[in-house]
């Protein structure tokens, strides 16, 4: 029986792999593109700033009845525009991933669902000319096919949670990188007021070359950071933990200044300010504040560091999360956010065991965090 099962485990991790593999052939890059946008920003959607050759298996364009024409790496930026242009489309056009070729998104057959990646978004949505290309692509890769309204309808709905879930990517990774970028290579102060869109954004840095000769994935981690985060980052600055350069944790005696992003902060009746490390080394403080030399300690305030949006938020009111393969200063932490779901999706992230509330958290809870 033993052996069976062995047997069985090896088939299938060699079918999952077959799989994976399987959908890593299908690429989203095209060699002959159909750029129908105008100038120099032809080459980039205008709403994320993705580049429309790498993605452009899901591409979807508009010619509008003044005859503008403007192009997206997905559906889902095409969701996102809609509301701006929706009595102004003449027509809507789809990318064959066939032929390559711009054809009417109302004629097209979608396949949705499939084993390969959205762009944009959790679910992929590809465009066929002819429903035996359809057919043929839910054979290799999986999904069902459905016509344009459908899709369109599924791209809207989902708008919310694939939003979401971009942000929680470019704030965890394309934010500091570009914002490194940023810092390290631009000459000169760049002003984001100047362009229409992300995509007239990264044109510039390009032709200017005003901060070096960068492409590919860094161009759109600079242009993402100017465009979305850049100009925003001193009222950010005023939302954060204000950490005196020499204040220590009174728990480990640590100059908490090294460490903002794991900041946490107690405000005593008396207008006395407490900095920590940490949520863990916090809460270690106020469980047993006696053994830290405040009797009698009356709380105030209690503000903690948001992980993703790195702000601070009541710590009464914050979702925290224990369990991570995800460090801080004194090793296995309690990771704080202000919105369940981003508590969620780190949870999965990060291999987290539970998600806890203010009063969940005893002493019980900081033994096993040690």
């Amino acid at each position: 029986m033993k052996i069976f099962l062995r047997i069985f485990a090896v088939f299938t991790l060699l079918f999952v792999f077959g799989v994976s593999l399987q959908a890593a052939k299908f690429s989203k890059m095209s060699q002959n593109p159909q750029l129908i946008q105008e100038g120099d920003t032809k080459m980039w959607c205008g709403i994320c700033g993705m580049n429309l050759k790498m993605f452009y298996k899901t591409s979807h364009a508009v010619i509008l009845k003044d005859g503008t024409k403007k192009q997206y790496c997905s559906i889902r930026c095409l969701a996102v525009d809609y509301p701006n242009i929706k009595d102004k489309i003449k027509e809507i056009l789809v990318a064959d991933a066939k032929s390559d070729k711009l054809i009417p998104a109302k004629k097209a057959f979608y396949v949705v669902g499939s084993k390969v990646p959205g762009t944009m978004s959790r679910v992929s949505k590809i465009a066929f000319a002819s429903k035996k290309d359809a057919q043929d692509f839910v054979k290799k890769y999986g999904g069902e096919i459905v016509d344009f309204d459908i899709a369109f309808k599924m791209a809207k709905g989902s708008l919310k949670k694939d939003i979401a879930m971009v942000q929680n990517k470019k704030r965890k990774m394309m934010y500091p990188k570009g914002k490194m970028i940023y810092k390290k290579m631009c000459k000169e102060d760049i002003d984001k007021s100047k362009f229409k869109n992300i995509a007239q954004l990264k044109s510039y840095i390009l032709k200017s070359g005003v901060c070096g000769n960068v492409k590919g994935k860094k161009l759109q981690a600079l242009a993402l950071y100017i465009w979305e985060v850049k100009g925003n980052d001193n009222k950010e600055q005023k939302l954060r933990i204000s950490v005196p350069k020499k204040a220590k944790c009174p728990v480990c005696g640590m100059f908490v200044s090294k460490y903002p992003r794991w900041a946490a902060e107690v405000v005593t009746k008396d207008n006395k300010k407490l900095y920590f490390d940490g949520v863990k080394d916090m809460f270690k403080f106020l469980l047993d504040p006696n053994k830290y030399g405040y009797e009698n300690l009356k709380v105030k305030r209690v503000l903690v560091t948001d992980y993703y949006h790195q702000v601070a938020i009541p710590a009464k009111r914050a979702y925290y999360v224990i369990g991570s393969d995800v460090l801080g200063p004194m090793g296995n932490e309690l990771i704080p956010f202000k919105y369940k779901k981003d508590a969620k999706t780190f949870l999965k992230d990060h291999k987290g065991k539970k998600i806890l509330r203010f009063k969940e958290i005893d002493q019980k809870v900081i033994e096993e965090l040690e």
